[in-house]
C-alpha cells in the first residue's frame, strides 16, 4: 500500500510518514510539501529513504503537482498541509497577530488546498481512506456543559479565528466529498502536540509548552521564569497521534466524521516542570510577572479547546491509547539530548 501525506516535511506529518514506513517494510509513502526536506527532515527520513517519494509544490496549484503524483498505486491520503498562524509564549509574541499578515493565504492553503486534493483524489482507482487532519481550533473556549468532563466531538464547535474557521469549513467539505463521491473520509482533531520533529518551519512556528520545557531542561537551563504553574493543557506526543492516525487509516470501517486525538486528561505547567525535574535535577521554575516570563500561559483557560478532550470515540473504534504525559515528556527528552550529543 501507498499513502499519500501532504505537508510531511513539517512536524506532525512527517512523524506520520515515518511511523507508516516502520510499520511495514513493503510499504511507501509520497509526500507532497511546499518545502523540501530541510537536514532535520533528512536526517529523519534516512533509514527509509529509499521507500519515500517527495514532490515539492504548491497544494492549491494542482497543476504542479497532480502529474508527478502519478496516483495508481496510492491506498491512503493524510492531508495535513496547512498553514498554522499561531503566536503565544511570552508576552511580546501573545501581543502579535500572526493571522493579520496574510489572511487570505490562510484561507487558500487550508481551505482550498483541501478543495484541490480532495478533487484529485476522487479519481484514484484504489483510495480507500482519506484522513483530514483538522485541529482542536475548532472548538469553542468553553465547555462542556458539566464541568470537569472533557470534550466530545459533537457540539462546542465555535472557531474564532481564521485557522480554526479555515479548520473546520475543510472538515465539512472532507465529509460533503466523501458523501458525493463515495469516498470513506473522516477528520481527526488533534490537541496540543508536541514532540519528535517539533521545530520552526515556514508554515508553523509555534512551540507548545512541553516543547519549550523540555528543550530548556535538555540544554541546561536550571531556572525557567513562569507566571503560572496553574495553567493547563491536554498535550498529547506526535508519535502518539502519528499512531492514532494510522489506526483510523487501517480500521475497516469508520463510524463517525471526526475523532478527537488527545491526552483525554490535563497536566499543568507545574506538572510539566516536576516531570522534566525528575531527568534534569535542579530544573525548576520561578514565578515571575508575565512581562518577564520565559512562558507566558492563561490560567482562566482551562476549559473547552485548552481542556480535557475526550477520546472514548476513537479508542472504542480502534484500541488506540496514548501514553501517559511524564513517560511520553521524558521520551521526548531523550530524543533531544540523542539530538544533541549528534551535533546537530
Amino acid at each position: 500500500m501507498t499513502l499519500l501525506v501532504t505537508g510531511a516535511t513539517g512536524f506532525v506529518m512527517s512523524v506520520l510518514g515515518r511511523h507508516w514506513l516502520d510499520a511495514d517494510p513493503s510499504e511507501r509513502v509520497v509526500v507532497l510539501d511546499a518545502a523540501a526536506p530541510d537536514a532535520a527532515a533528512v536526517r529523519y527520513f534516512a533509514s527509509v529513504a529509499d521507500r519515500l517519494d517527495v514532490v515539492v509544490a504548491d497544494v492549491t496549484k494542482p497543476d504542479t503537482w497532480r502529474a508527478a503524483l502519478g496516483g495508481s498505486d496510492i491506498t491512503h491520503i493524510v492531508h495535513g498541509a496547512t498553514v498554522t498562524p499561531l503566536s503565544r509564549g511570552t508576552e511580546a509574541k501573545a501581543k502579535r497577530e500572526p493571522e493579520a499578515e496574510n489572511p487570505a493565504r490562510i484561507i487558500d492553503v487550508n481551505v482550498m488546498g483541501t478543495v484541490a486534493v480532495l478533487d484529485w483524489a476522487r479519481t484514484l482507482p484504489k483510495l480507500q481512506r482519506f484522513i483530514y487532519v483538522s485541529s482542536g481550533a475548532v472548538y469553542k473556549h468553553h465547555g462542556p456543559d458539566r464541568p470537569g468532563e472533557p470534550l466530545p466531538e459533537d457540539g462546542y464547535v465555535m472557531p474564532r479565528r481564521l485557522y480554526g474557521i479555515s479548520k473546520l469549513a475543510s472538515e465539512l467539505i472532507t465529509e460533503r466529498y466523501g458523501d458525493l463521491f463515495g469516498l470513506s473520509t473522516a477528520s481527526v482533531r488533534p490537541s496540543s502536540v508536541y514532540g519528535t520533529m517539533d521545530r520552526v518551519t515556514a508554515s508553523r512556528n509555534f512551540r507548545h509548552v512541553p516543547n519549550r520545557i523540555a528543550h530548556m531542561a535538555v540544554d541546561g537551563v536550571q531556572r525557567v521564569r513562569v507566571n503560572t504553574l496553574t495553567a493547563v493543557g491536554d498535550y498529547i506526543h506526535v508519535e502518539d497521534v502519528a499512531r492514532a492516525i494510522v489506526s483510523l487509516l487501517r480500521a475497516p470501517a469508520l463510524r463517525y466524521s471526526a475523532y478527537n486525538i488527545a491526552m483525554g486528561a490535563t497536566a499543568t505547567v507545574g506538572d510539566l516542570m516536576g516531570w522534566a525535574a525528575e531527568k534534569r535535577p535542579g530544573f525548576h521554575a520561578e514565578i515571575t510577572a508575565a512581562s518577564e516570563a520565559d512562558i507566558l500561559q492563561d490560567a482562566t483557560q482551562w476549559d473547552g479547546m485548552w481542556g480535557a478532550y475526550d477520546i472514548s470515540r476513537i479508542t472504542a473504534e480502534t484500541g488506540w491509547k496514548p501514553r501517559p504525559v511524564r513517560e511520553a515528556l521524558h521520551a521526548y527528552m531523550d530524543w533531544i539530548a540523542a539530538e544533541r550529543r549528534s551535533g546537530i
